[in-house]
């Protein structure tokens, strides 16, 4: 009994159970179902009230593009206006230029038919005068009795005279100022030069001195039968002259490095004492090695002094063998180191390179060092061996035309001329024979005496100066202007000497009366 109530009660609360979750699921269903009424509803009312105002907005959207095709339209109305009215402009313009085109064009040809008429009536007119000329010509040669060519010839002349009367006062002019503001300078510049470069000279003779102990050396020096001098002159090519001078020996020869080693040999045997053919072949070896170790070491010397550097060795051995050559007595080595110094002085007056003047006048006369062994003037000797040994074309050119065989081609070169002629005029720096000095100014008179209207000259000042007097009858005083310079050209050309020479030409009238 109590078994049923129970499972009574658990029917009666499984169906309550039931029907509630029936009554709770009818209830949700009918509140999502108003739910979703309602969003429909919503929905319904969003969609009406977004296609409303979608409408509105393309209605508004297709009005203003209707307001915008209108405005465009207007713009291109207006420049399609714009633009047609311009064309009709430019049209009007270009139809003006061709009417003014074609007026110029008819005035043009009305103008070429008048130019054609008158070149036609001035080609008449031509004819006629040539005519009138030829008639008239004809007519002239008749009355003067000369033809056209004497006439020509006549008026030539009289042309040639006055142009050589003008030709006198321009040369005269021209040099009178050529010649002040060339010599201020020039003697500016040298005095400088000089002043600052001051050098001693001494003549040099080809002989040379060695002092002996004794006159008895002198046998010795002789040896039996004359066999150690024999050998002492084969080796070295010098003469021994061994005369009744007391205690001394005299070494003769032309070549000055054969003679340096002579007396260097000839000095060591006496030192050494034991003179003999052997001994003496040995002791002239020994003085050739020292000789040419004293010619390099003189050669660096002189460029160290000079204060030029670079130069090739063999250009350095040679510029030492210098210090063994004279001309006209004068020491070429210390020539060519003063000339170095004045071109460099001078130049650094005038503003250009120092140093290449310096090098240039330095190695001048580097030709005269083999001048004895090489066929050929020293300055073409000279610049053959600055080319072997690639100097500068500059220091080439100054070598080849410090004597005026070819035309200086820079500054520099005229500057090594201009010093060389400065250092070979120093009072003593040079000495020449007296057959060569007769010999020069005699050569300086016949120059001079060769022109015509020269009367008598004078070389004077040792040949510095030549005095020319001329026939006042025949020369002028324009002319003599003239006269002088054709003096001073030649004198050039034809003379070798020293410095330089003046030229001074003398025209002298004299009017001579009698009071009676």
């Amino acid at each position: 009994m109590g078994v049923r109530v129970i499972v009574t009660t658990i029917a009666v609360a499984v169906v309550a159970i039931v029907l509630g979750a029936i009554g709770g699921y009818a209830a949700r269903k009918r509140t999502a179902e108003a739910q979703i009424g309602s969003a429909e509803e919503e929905a319904r009312r969003i969609l009406a009230e977004a296609q409303e105002k979608s409408s509105a907005e393309k209605k508004e959207a297709v009005m203003e593009a209707k307001e915008e095709i209108h405005r465009m339209r207007q713009e291109l109305d207006r420049d399609t206006k714009e633009r047609r009215s311009e064309l009709a402009r430019q049209e009007k313009r270009v139809v003006q230029k061709e009417e003014n085109l074609d007026k110029k064009m008819d005035s043009l040809e009305k103008k070429e038919v008048l130019l054609s008429k008158k070149e036609a009536r001035l080609t008449e007119s031509q004819a006629q005068l040539d005519a009138m000329q030829e008639k008239e010509d004809a007519e002239l040669e008749r009355i003067a009795a000369l033809s056209r060519d004497e006439a020509r010839n006549i008026i030539m002349t009289e042309v040639e005279e006055g142009l050589k009367h003008d030709k006198a006062l321009k040369i005269k002019e021209y040099a009178a100022q050529v010649k002040e503001e060339a010599d201020k300078k020039a003697r500016d510049i040298l005095s400088i030069a000089i002043q600052r470069s001051a050098a001693d000279h001494v003549a040099e003779t080809t002989v040379s001195v060695v002092t002996l102990p004794s006159d008895d050396m002198k046998g010795r020096i002789i040896g039996r039968e004359g066999r150690n001098i024999r050998t002492l002159e084969t080796l070295t090519g010098i003469d021994l002259i061994i005369d009744d001078t007391p205690e001394a020996v005299i070494l003769s020869g032309f070549d000055p490095v054969r003679r340096e080693v002579a007396r260097v040999a000839l000095e060591k045997l006496i030192s050494d004492g034991r003179i003999h053919p052997a001994r003496i072949e040995e002791m002239v070896e020994k003085a050739q090695r020292e000789v040419e170790a004293r010619m390099k070491e003189t050669g660096e010397q002189a460029t160290f002094q000079v204060g030029v550097h670079g130069i090739h060795p063999e250009l350095i051995k040679l510029l030492g063998r210098l210090k063994y050559r004279t001309s006209y007595g004068q020491n070429v080595l210390n020539h060519s180191i003063e000339v170095a110094k004045l071109a460099g002085i001078m130049a650094s007056e005038l503003g250009v390179d120092v140093n290449l003047a310096k090098r240039a006048g330095l190695l001048h006369d580097i030709g005269k060092a083999v001048d004895h062994e090489v066929e050929g003037p020293h300055v073409t000797i000279g610049a053959d061996l600055a080319k072997r040994y690639r100097e500068n074309k500059v220091v080439i050119n100054a070598i080849a035309s410090h004597h005026g065989d070819v035309e200086a081609t820079s500054v520099e070169a005229v500057l090594v001329a201009a010093a060389d002629a400065v250092s070979a005029a120093r009072p003593g720096a040079r000495r020449e024979s007296l057959e060569m000095y007769l010999k020069r100014l005699k050569m300086l008179e016949e120059i001079a005496e060769s022109f015509e209207g020269v009367d008598r000259c004078f070389a004077i000042q040792a040949g510095r100066e030549v005095r020319i007097m001329v026939k006042p009858d025949k020369i002028d005083d324009l002319e003599a202007v003239t006269l002088a310079h054709d003096i001073v050209k030649r004198i050039e050309k034809e003379l070798e000497y020293p410095g330089q020479i003046k030229a001074t030409v003398i025209r002298e009238t004299r009017v001579v009366d009698y009071a009676r």
